[in-house]
């Protein structure tokens, strides 16, 4: 395994661990730190990746500062690390959507969850983060993401999620088609009722960069990637 962390945004980093897969395909996880007044990771990662995580932390920050530790839904990826992170941060408290901390957050954390309403904004010193509602997109019903308003920059969870390894940190080239071609087999979008209105209500954020949960972040008008991906999901 090899872990990597880059700045993609100002004071935003993507620590990248990737992994072997049978295939030997390979596939890739993110977490996002954000270096403001009160540090916040975006998602933790799995406990197995937990190390190599906390010690790409320590290159920007102390990870014991770490305030915030957010996520879009319950799993292993996105919160698997989270009680970990909470005995090395003993400020830290987990962020997430209602739906999420009343299910699950609330009895499994070591530390009260954060609960977050549709459009809320969590002001963390030098980023406003506003919680947006989507569930079962992709998967889910607890699901939410999180808009950065200060860099118009959506950390977008499992939408467009590249296969594979070794991805650069940012691009602006096409992750539309790899990240259909991933999802092709797999098929993990919820397919619910209101799966395009997700996307559109996004959509209608202008994000200038993606930040993916796995694979390269990329910039560029993220607006129309995500009707782009709306027409596709139909």
């Amino acid at each position: 395994m090899q872990t990597r962390i880059d700045e993609i945004a100002s004071s935003v980093y993507r620590i990248a661990s990737d992994v072997d897969t049978p295939d030997g395909a390979g596939f890739s996880f993110n977490q996002y730190l954000i270096a403001a007044d009160e540090p916040l990771l975006w998602h933790t990662g799995p406990r197995r990746l937990f190390d190599a995580t906390h010690a790409a932390i320590a290159r920007v920050l102390a990870p014991s500062k770490l305030r915030w530790l957010g996520f879009s839904h319950f799993e292993a990826d996105e919160c698997g690390a989270l009680n970990e992170f909470i005995a090395v941060a003993p400020n830290a408290r987990p962020v997430c959507g209602r739906i999420g901390a009343m299910v699950s957050i609330g009895d499994v954390a070591n530390a009260p969850p954060r609960a977050l309403a549709d459009g809320e904004v969590l002001d963390i010193g030098g980023a406003r983060l506003a919680w947006y509602d989507t569930p079962h997109l992709p998967h889910g019903w607890d699901c939410g993401l999180v808009f950065d308003e200060t860099r118009k920059l959506l950390f977008c969870g499992d939408l467009f999620t590249q296969g594979g390894k070794g991805h650069a940190p940012v691009i602006e080239s096409d992750i539309l088609g790899p990240s259909e071609a991933f999802r092709g087999p797999l098929d993990y979008f919820a397919h619910a009722p209101h799966t395009r209105a997700g996307l559109d209500k996004l959509a209608a954020l202008k994000p200038e960069t993606l930040a993916c949960m796995h694979g390269s972040a990329w910039r560029g008008d993220g607006g129309a990637l995500l009707r782009e991906l709306a027409q596709r999901i139909g």
